[in-house]
């Protein structure tokens, strides 16, 4: 078994390097581009990659999508400029093509996508924000009857076009965010009985409109962020629910007072009428990701049922120690909580500590902890992503004598798993840096800080399994930079803002490491002597 997997390994890093190959510049495709009978044959899932890699490198071009006719399933252009009709006059032709993306993609228009028109094998369309795209091109889309998946936000579809997508019978998600629709496009998609996904963010819809949503009796997304809709009724298939910057007043089902079991609600930037009464009308353990960011809350009571809760973000809130204890009872199973922007203190995190076991996210930025905190964090053994940007840690703990200073980020020592820790823009100074060298698990690093130098970047040699490492915004000189040894598995160095640092010593440092992205204000200006 060990061999059949090394060896399935092997041919995966084969096929890796031989599209590598074939995509390396424009010379290159245009010595295989002519062998069209052996692309016609190439299995859809390496045609599909070269196609990705070709595209990446910007070596991708009208003619030549010719020879993808036969094989490609699925084409991303998601965000390229050049991509226009003569582009989609190609693509129109595909045989087998699936799924098209071309969200961002500014010079498609109308009469671009009437080369679409009519196709028997596409299952999903993205236009998001092609800004060009109004009714006259939706009724080159609606021919398309094979036609599951459509994204169509931020495009210039008006209310009456957007009646016409009721043509499209066997759509099952259906994205129209931020297009001014109303409850008259609303109750002409009722025929969409297959809709499980449904989007109208921004629309127009009032709480009338909103009642013809139990007739998606297949529905279990909707989205209706930034709208007048406070009283809804839901499907019972319901399961996400993005009611941000809505003021809200009820949620239910029709007809009946059993609670709604939603398992994800959002709702940042929200009002409520009466907070407990709406969560009343949701069932509790059925929650499993509650966002709340912005909800200017300042009692937590409503959460002590939701025991499932995996996911809680009630960053930006009026959220003081004396709320914590609520979030502790809900501790079990939470996987990523932030309390981003609140007004705790490092007292919160002595009450959470111990009642999260299976904490893998932490948010604290921009509060009020201190150094004491960080033995409190330490007792949440699966954290693997801790952020503590913007807060009063200066690395070492209160103690009587600067002899006898305790450094307190040696406490994540036992955070085994722990990846990723953001420490930004506190007043670390270089002498609390080295416990970091040490954690093995940490693979992203960001330091910034007034009083970070030379020797706090060359502590950081230490830390083995480095993979990013943010130094931005400190007092680096160019003969630190040079004496820098960077950890083996380096990728990223960015050290943006690193105002002292000169183009020859950031030239002649990634001449020394050409495996190692460096981010810096002078290598735009390097790359153009280069």
């Amino acid at each position: 078994m060990a061999t059949a997997a090394s060896a399935t390994g092997g041919e995966v890093r084969l096929v890796g390097r031989c599209i590598d190959a074939a995509a390396r510049d424009a010379v290159t495709v245009e010595a295989w581009r002519r062998q069209r009978r052996s692309l016609e044959r190439l299995p859809a899932p390496l045609a599909d990659a070269l196609f990705r890699r070709l595209a990446a490198r910007r070596v991708l071009f009208p003619s030549l999508l010719e020879v993808f006719k036969w094989s490609v399933e699925e084409v991303d252009l998601s965000g390229s400029l050049a991509v226009d009709a003569e582009w989609l006059s190609y693509l129109g032709s595909f045989r087998y093509l699936r799924v098209l993306k071309l969200a961002d993609c500014k010079n498609v228009d109308n009469g671009a996508v009437w080369s679409l028109a009519g196709m028997d094998t596409l299952k999903e369309l993205d236009l998001s924000r092609c800004t060009k795209i109004s009714d006259a091109g939706l009724r080159h889309i609606v021919t398309i009857q094979s036609l599951e998946k459509l994204h169509l936000s931020g495009t210039r579809l008006t209310d009456n076009g957007a009646m016409l997508i009721s043509l499209l019978i066997n759509l099952s998600f259906l994205d129209l965010g931020g297009i001014r629709v109303t409850d008259k496009t609303l109750r002409s998609l009722q025929v969409l009985t297959q809709l499980e996904h449904l989007d109208v963010w921004g629309s127009e819809i009032t709480n009338e409109g909103a009642s013809v949503l139990k007739a998606f009796t297949r529905l279990r997304f909707l989205n209706l962020y930034w709208t007048s809709i406070n009283r809804l009724t839901v499907p019972p298939t319901m399961q996400c629910l993005n009611m941000s910057k809505c003021k809200i007043h009820s949620i239910s089902y029709e007809d009946s007072e059993v609670p709604v079991a939603l398992e994800n609600f959002i709702v940042s930037e929200a009002e409520f009428g009466n907070i407990d009464q709406v969560f009343s009308g949701i069932k509790a353990g059925s929650l499993l990701y509650l966002d709340m960011t912005s909800c200017d809350l300042r009692n937590l009571s409503f959460i002590e049922k939701m025991e499932n809760l995996e996911h809680l973000d009630l960053s930006s809130n009026r959220i003081t120690d004396d709320t914590i204890e609520h979030i502790a009872k809900v501790g079990t199973n939470l996987k990523y909580l932030s309390l981003k922007g609140t007004g705790i203190t490092s007292q919160a995190l002595c009450v959470l500590a111990g009642t999260v076991p299976n904490l893998t996210s932490l948010s604290l930025s921009h509060t009020h902890i201190g150094d004491s905190a960080l033995a409190y964090i330490s007792m949440m053994p699966l954290l693997r992503t801790i952020d503590l940007s913007h807060t009063s840690i200066k690395g070492f703990g209160h103690t009587e004598g600067e002899a006898n200073k305790m450094l307190s980020l040696s406490a994540f020592e036992h955070l085994k798993y722990l990846e990723s820790l953001n420490i930004e823009d506190t007043p670390l100074s270089a002498e609390v840096i080295p416990p970091l060298g040490s954690f093995a698990a940490l693979k992203y690093l960001y330091l910034k800080s007034d009083f970070l130098s030379d020797p706090a970047l060359h502590a950081l040699s230490a830390a083995s399994n480095l993979i990013h490492l943010g130094f931005c915004g400190n007092i680096l000189s160019s003969s630190g930079l040079l004496q820098f040894v960077p950890p083996a598995k380096l990728c990223v160095l960015d050290l943006s803002g690193c105002w002292i640092l000169t183009g020859d010593a950031v030239s002649t440092f990634c001449k020394r490491h050409p495996m190692i992205e460096v981010r810096h204000e002078l290598m735009q200006e390097l790359k153009m002597k280069g």
